[in-house]
């Protein structure tokens, strides 16, 4: 849907136009007067001939046009026949305020409706349940609750609360928005939508998203693609920790690989930036929208002048994972030369109360810590606890024209943080930002930032491949699963290590499998969607005796087929698993075996993925120096593992497979080889080039 009309209205009419106090349609044609919108504006109240002093119609179809914006504020009853009349009448697009539908109990019927209406015509609506659009950049006020006029800015908010979007409006320390857009149940358009809708409009730098739920991925691709492409930064909130889907959740991977942590894998993967709080989020977006203020690296150099912020700061960046490299030879020469004797050189930098109002001292610290080669960016700890015209005030603006001095000339971007969030004033955080400088209020909050602005850049194409592999990835939960010998020939048909084995047809022809396979042997269990063999007594190892192997088979035939193969050799016991019925496809990698799900130790990773990308991603477990030769240990082959991991990735894409479930993989030196494994087609599978065994 094209949302030009609604974003940048030339006319708005107002259906429940009210002089009532409070009023939502009272409110929204007030609000189109308070924030200076200099288009046309239209009341439609069929009991009303004016309000607030604008003509009232009785009906959207006695206006003199269609208008571009349409304000339903209505009761939630009669809002999906105003929407039929403006869809019918051409408008552009409808905002929808009222509560009631999809999120409240008997809803669903209502909130169907409202979305045939608008589909009939190919009509955009922000809402249900919903405080619609507000652009203080276009002087656009959308909006049911009270609201002011503001100056305008670069950061654009998506939020599924309104609340949060009215907080955000009433925010202050250097946030200037661009639109903010209360899109509710999102029943038309979703959160997506808007987003990349607002990538593309002129004056936006940067995103900042609050989700309720993860939303659809091939759309989320879309907008993060687009935001990728137009340089727009992108920060996000998602509230809640979903349970994954009832088909996956007696896998292993359903419990470790949960659908909050695929939705954090894709945006992380799309290069946004993960916050914490409403408060980080929008500080965070603040951050972004600073022209130039992403062309620094990880590593952080912190400067202040409290020993007790330099140790706090410190603490902070380990937890967050911020870089705060310790400074070369050079640059620790050059601190102390400028520090006094009372002061050490190190990163944090505590440069004393001493040098409070030396200028020039302060200017080269920063300048100092600017060249060092590890630092990517500077973070000044800055408090304004003073204001006002006296000689305190006086000092404190010392401090900050020497930091902005610096920044000017500084060979890496430069911010400034404060300790507490409102020590941050409003009118020195929009100095600040207009210098090109971030001004982030905070110290958490602060270090969060500059981790955001060192993160690498997206890559839009990357991106454009994962909503491909959405796009085709299979559809439905898990219906029919494979026995572990079915699962296993798709895994060997695609090339992958599989420890070998057949089926055995009774005792004796066991063990002339163990004779072909060479003993000791393992027997299993085999059935379609048997999970957890070994708990239940389905699993025998190291069985090499005939008389044991056909003991074995006998005792193992009660439950199914039999499936003798050889013993694996020894290893690390990784978990390997894809899934395609979350937000996007992923791949699972992590601790495997009987620990997988004790030590949720695990690794998401969209799909496709590349065996370089998957083994970032491995050496990023709690578990890596396990794998990497930590306490001795040999190294496993990393690679190998990497290239089963996108192998098991690709069958599942290519299978339009709901699940592909390898545990344990077995990796040492000398490569990786898979000892179990679990399959499952979903309910309705897309048609796939290639169809698996029944």
């Amino acid at each position: 849907m094209e949302l030009g009309r609604l974003l940048s209205p030339r006319s708005v009419a107002v259906v429940g136009a009210s002089e009532r106090p409070a009023s939502y349609g009272g409110e929204a044609l007030l609000n189109l007067r308070r924030v200076g919108y200099e288009g046309r504006v239209y009341a439609v109240n069929p009991g009303r001939a004016w309000v607030h002093g604008v003509p009232c119609v009785a009906r959207l179809d006695d206006l003199p046009e269609a208008p571009d914006a349409v304000v339903v504020a209505i009761p939630a009853a009669d809002a999906p026949e105003v929407v039929d009349a403006a869809g019918a009448l051409g408008c552009g697009g409808a905002v929808v305020f009222a509560a009631g539908f999809g999120e409240a109990t008997g809803g669903a019927a209502l909130q169907a409706s409202l979305v045939a209406a608008a589909s009939r015509h190919g009509l955009p609506v922000c809402g249900p349940n919903g405080n619609g659009i507000a652009s203080p950049a276009e002087r656009v006020a959308l909006w049911g609750d009270a609201l002011e006029r503001l100056d305008p800015g670069a950061v654009a908010l998506v939020t599924q609360s309104g609340n949060l979007a009215v907080n955000a409006l009433g925010s202050r320390r250097g946030l200037r928005l661009h639109t903010v857009v209360s899109c509710g149940n999102g029943a038309v358009l979703d959160a997506a939508a808007f987003a990349e809708a607002l990538a593309a409009r002129p004056g936006v730098r940067s995103l900042a998203l609050y989700l309720e739920d993860d939303g659809d991925g091939e759309g989320w691709c879309a907008a993060l693609e687009a935001c990728a492409r137009a340089g727009v930064g992108v920060a996000v909130l998602k509230a809640g920790s979903s349970e994954a889907g009832a088909s996956a959740a007696r896998a292993h991977t359903g419990a470790l690989a949960g659908d909050q942590r695929v939705v954090r894998a894709l945006f992380t993967e799309a290069g946004a930036a993960w916050t914490r709080s409403p408060h980080e989020l929008l500080e965070v977006a603040k951050a972004l929208a600073v022209p130039g203020a992403r062309r620094g690296g990880r590593g952080v150099a912190v400067m202040t002048c409290s020993g007790g912020d330099s140790s706090l700061a410190a603490d902070a960046a380990e937890e967050l994972g911020v870089p705060l490299p310790t400074p070369a030879p050079d640059t620790l020469a050059r601190l102390q030369a400028t520090l006094p004797p009372a002061a050490r050189a190190a990163n944090p930098l505590d440069y004393t109360s001493l040098l409070w109002e030396d200028g020039d001292a302060l200017c080269e610290l920063v300048l100092a810590l600017a060249d060092d080669p590890g630092a990517g960016q500077v973070l000044v700890l800055y408090d304004e606890a003073v204001t006002g015209d006296g000689a305190a005030a006086a000092s404190w603006g010392g401090v900050l024209d020497a930091v902005l001095r610096a920044a000017g000339t500084a060979p890496v971007p430069v911010s400034v943080g404060s300790t507490l969030p409102e020590l941050l004033g409003d009118a020195t955080a929009k100095r600040l930002q207009d210098a090109g400088m971030p001004a982030l209020a905070g110290l958490r909050t602060a270090l969060a930032a500059v981790a955001a602005l060192g993160a690498s850049v997206a890559d839009p194409v990357r991106i454009a491949d994962i909503g491909a592999a959405a796009r085709r990835a299979a559809a439905g939960a898990p219906a029919r699963w494979y026995s572990e010998h079915e699962a296993k020939a798709l895994l060997r048909a695609a090339g992958l290590p599989v420890v070998p084995g057949r089926i055995a047809r009774d005792a004796q022809d066991a063990v002339a499998a163990a004779a072909e396979l060479g003993a000791p042997v393992a027997l299993k269990r085999c059935a379609p969607g048997l999970r957890h063999k070994s708990e239940h007594g389905g699993v025998l190892l190291g069985l090499s005796a005939p008389a044991a192997i056909r003991a074995g088979f006998t005792r193992l035939r009660e439950g199914g087929e039999v499936l003798v193969e050889a013993m694996a050799p020894a290893g690390a016991e990784l978990l390997v698993a894809a899934r395609a019925d979350a937000i996007v496809p992923v791949l699972a990698v992590g601790a495997g075996g009987i620990w997988a799900e004790a030590l949720e130790d695990v690794a998401v990773v969209p799909l496709p993925a590349s065996p370089a990308r998957v083994e970032r991603a491995l050496r990023g477990l709690r578990a890596a120096p396990l794998l990497t030769g930590g306490r001795g240990r040999e190294p496993v082959d990393l690679a190998a593992v990497a290239r089963v991991a996108c192998g098991v990735g690709a069958l599942l894409l290519e299978h339009g497979l709901a699940l592909v479930e390898c545990n344990p993989v077995f990796a040492h030196p000398g490569g990786a080889v898979i000892a179990d494994a679990l399959a499952a087609a979903p309910v309705r599978a897309r048609p796939t080039s290639q169809e698996p065994p029944p």
